[in-house]
């Protein structure tokens, strides 16, 4: 390359000079410090291969060369930045480079050179593999200002002049594989590298997750916001995974793919759990290690400048069973478990990835994934409370409020209060089915579908419409058994006597300790009974009236055909929902038959009762609150299995045993007159009473099928039949009582003379025996006669004396059975005239 010697005139200096190949363009230059060499021929310029890359000029190429002077006031460099890595890629090295003794060695080799913008360089530190460096960014400082006492000025520029204090810094170029380490680093990339600050909860479409979010972050990412060098320093590793868990419908998959949106990494590999699975041997497991092929490729190229590789696994319960668990001779999920752990965590340890896991069964993934080191931060999604229902309703709003489709009578907060339990899949589906019903009211009925053609102007979505919805289309599937309670109070609750309110009062001071803050968190109450009392109905109501967002009802009818295994998982699955809801209530309907309980033998399910006293006395877990309601009518079985310990509190619910028990229910039930109820009173009273609610409520359903004639009658005979009532003494013994009344007082002289005549005869001997036989027979002559008379009196009266026909007088309770008889008798007759001839 062809030059003006006469430019240097002192050899001894370096010059700087302004090169522009020939045939570029005008503003085309560069600025280069060069020195005389006896290897440049006279006339000649000599560029080294990336000086001339840098160039763009090509070897014999003719060369325009200009002097070029810097102004050591306003053109000299304060700061360098350079990119670094290896000048040849294949003899890379996993040694560390030294920042700051780099920085001193790099102003030792080249004080005094002029650099430019983008300019290339090779760089030899110490006995290192040789280094390609190139201009980042140039800060230039104006010493102007320091001649009036002022600061310098620092600004960027394209050209600048190093000096021996110029500060240096380097920075990782693309695919950089170099690992530095020391203060000399760029930070400002790496601070911003990870995660971008300016993300908002509502522009991600998650609301209600604040907490969780937070806590994800400082777990999982903080460690990555540093630079590599103070990771290093700290001897810290990166997290690896998360597992977030919790009821469907909660946010999980939606938030492990906003967090792949929010990250400045690779777009994440998101996997259903099933997909890893193939029918070839050795085929899952290759899967596996085809998700992390492309982290180890980078891992091993460019090390801890190493993007972050993310990988999302949907439903991972479905191949991360708990080794051993799984049927059948393949061991299939046993071999893909064992490559997922080893790729996430095993010796070849990588540092670039994010597993992020997600199930409804955390219970069921094998403990080595759960692991420090593996799926290390571990985050239940649960449902969320009020405020997050409501961050949820506005987000779901959010485009019909910016429309004007959502009418002003439409409260978030009210809905936010009224959607217990919701998750938020629910409370979407909720606004769905809101929107339906306001479309559904533009749409005219006729042979053809029509919409109004104002629809775009009168559709609004109203309170009605979200009302309705809540009512008739969508359910929280950790609610409330709203049809069930409601099939168990179809009845009501009759409050008969003091018994029941007793129960009613006794079971809302248990709801308040179960609700109380300073409480366990668990209450267990049993009611117990004879068969029909109620029991079922008064934990229902109490149930209804803790007013628990969370209520279930685990009855056996809906267990039929179980194994005890079955069962006992069935069971398992009730509280373990019942955990996820602040407040929670579960009702045990009939638990002798859960248990298979059978008199004869007995018999009964013993796996099936180890689980129920296991979850009766199992703390729920913190900050939640659980009721347990169970109902059973073999008090003493339960005692003979030690269950009754089990309980906070055992509560009676005893039969109706009172007259006035009955007659409540008969006048709640408004199906006898008053007049009949009179008529059941008499019939009733003095007599004892013995009979369960459920049973008198069927058997009142029964007589509203009867004529009023007939009902009364009907009524008591079928409680007699029940044994419900005592039965009167209209038996052989009760006539037979009565016969021997009427001839006592037909013959009631004789007997009186009989009876007076040895009364008198035993009083005479006695006086005899004292004061003489003569006065002995006299006195008990008199003495048994007037004895007689009297006796003879009182059996007269006993029997009611004789009718003005000769007949004895009947009793009340003689005329009643007669009435009674003859209205049994009356309605059999018409009964039996009413049924067709054969």
């Amino acid at each position: 390359m062809k030059y003006v010697y006469s430019l240097f005139r002192d050899p001894r200096h370096r010059l700087h000079i302004r090169l522009r190949p020939s045939g570029a363009a005008r503003d085309h230059w560069f600025v280069f410090t060069v020195t005389q060499s006896p290897d440049v021929k006279p006339g000649c310029i000599g560029l080294s291969l990336t000086q001339r890359k840098f160039a763009t000029a090509s070897i014999g190429q003719d060369m325009d060369i200009y002097p070029f002077d810097f102004d050591r006031a306003t053109q000299c460099v304060s700061t360098i930045f350079l990119e670094v890595d290896f000048l040849q890629k294949k003899q890379s090295t996993n040694e560390p480079y030294d920042t700051d003794l780099m920085a001193k060695e790099f102003v030792s080799q080249f004080a005094g050179q002029a650099f430019q913008g983008g300019m290339p360089l090779a760089f030899s530190f110490h006995d290192k593999k040789l280094l390609s460096l190139v201009v980042k960014d140039i800060d230039i400082a104006d010493m102007t200002p320091l001649k009036v006492g002022g600061e310098p000025k620092i600004s960027k520029s394209d050209l600048g002049l190093l000096l021996p204090d110029t500060k240096v810094v380097f920075e990782y170029g693309e695919g950089s594989t170099v690992k530095l380490k020391g203060t000399s680093i760029n930070r400002g990339k790496a601070h911003t590298s990870i995660i971008n600050p300016s993300w908002d909860f509502q522009k991600m479409g998650i609301g209600g997750l604040d907490k969780e979010f937070n806590a994800i972050f400082r777990r999982a990412f903080a460690s990555r916001v540093f630079p590599p060098e103070i990771v290093e320093q700290l001897g810290c590793k990166h997290v690896k995974g998360i597992l977030l868990y919790g009821p469907p419908g909660t946010g999980k998959t939606l938030m492990a793919r906003q967090i792949g949106k929010m990250l400045n990494a690779k777009d994440p590999k998101i996997v259903n759990g099933p997909e890893i699975l193939d029918k070839y041997v050795g085929q899952s497991e290759a899967n596996v290690r085809l998700l992390f092929a492309e982290a180890e490729e980078e891992e091993k190229r460019l090390g801890p400048n190493s993007g972050l590789h993310i990988i999302i696994f949907d439903e991972i319960d479905a191949i991360c069973k708990q080794r051993g668990t799984v049927g059948g001779g393949t061991g299939v999920h046993d071999t893909v478990v064992n490559q997922l752990l080893s790729k996430i965590d095993g010796v070849e340890q990588l540092n670039n990835i994010l597993v992020i896991g997600m199930t409804n069964r955390r219970d069921m993934i094998d403990e080595a994934l759960l692991r420090p080191g593996r799926l290390e931060v571990q985050m239940e999604i649960s449902l969320p409370n009020e405020m997050g229902r409501r961050e949820i309703l506005k987000i779901h709003t959010a485009l019909m409020k910016q429309y004007g489709k959502v009418n002003d009578d439409v409260s978030l907060e009210e809905l936010a209060a009224l959607t217990k339990n919701f998750s938020g899949a629910e409370i979407e589906g909720l606004v769905r089915a809101a929107q339906s019903t306001a479309m559904n009211r533009l749409i005219k009925a006729s042979s053809k579908v029509e919409v109004d053609p104002q629809a775009m102007e009168k559709l609004k979505v109203t309170r009605s419409d979200f009302l309705n919805a809540l009512e008739n289309d969508i359910k929280p599937a950790f609610g409330t058994s709203g049809e069930l309670l409601q099939m168990m109070l179809l009845r009501g609750i009759i409050n008969w006597g003091s018994p029941v309110a007793h129960v009613l009062e006794d079971g809302m001071l248990l709801i308040q300790q179960a609700r109380s803050a300073e409480s366990g968190g668990l209450v267990s109450v049993l009611l117990e009974g004879p068969p029909n009392a109620g029991k079922t109905a008064l934990a229902a109501q109490l149930a209804k009236n803790s007013d628990f967002p969370f209520v279930k009802i685990c009855s056996p009818e809906d267990m039929v055909g179980f194994s005890e295994s079955s069962k006992c998982l069935q069971i398992r699955k009730f509280f373990d929902d019942a955990y996820k809801s602040t407040l929670s209530c579960i009702l045990v309907d009939n638990i002798e038959r859960l248990l298979d309980y059978g008199s004869i033998g007995p018999r009964y399910s013993n796996l099936t009762l180890q689980a129920l006293l296991v979850l009766l006395k199992k703390q729920p877990p913190k900050g939640r609150k659980l009721l347990i309601l169970c109902t059973s009518s073999r008090k003493q079985v339960l005692e003979e299995m030690e269950m009754l310990s089990a309980f906070t509190a055992v509560l009676h619910v005893p039969n109706l045993s009172k007259p006035e028990h009955l007659l409540s229910v008969l006048e709640e039930s408004d199906v006898f007159t008053k007049q009949e109820v009179a008529t059941i009173a008499r019939n009733i009273e003095g007599r004892r009473v013995f009979i369960g609610v459920k049973k008198l409520l069927a058997l009142i359903d029964l007589l509203r099928q009867t004529e009023g004639d007939y009902r009364v009658a009907k009524f008591l005979s079928k409680l007699e039949e029940e044994e419900a009532i005592e039965i009167r003494e209209t038996g052989p013994v009760g006539y037979g009582w009565r016969a021997v009344c009427g001839c006592l007082h037909d013959c009631w002289p004789l007997v009186g003379i009989f009876v007076g005549g040895g009364v008198g005869g035993l009083f005479g001997m006695a006086v005899g025996v004292a004061v003489g036989l003569t006065l002995g027979i006299i006195v008990g002559l008199i003495v048994g006669l007037t004895f007689g008379i009297i006796f003879g009196f009182i059996a007269g009266e006993v029997t009611n004396g004789k009718a003005d026909n000769g007949q004895p007088k009947k009793t009340k309770r003689e005329k009643e059975d007669e009435e009674w008889l003859a209205w049994i008798m009356a309605a059999n007759a018409a009964q039996s005239q009413s049924q067709p001839g054969p």
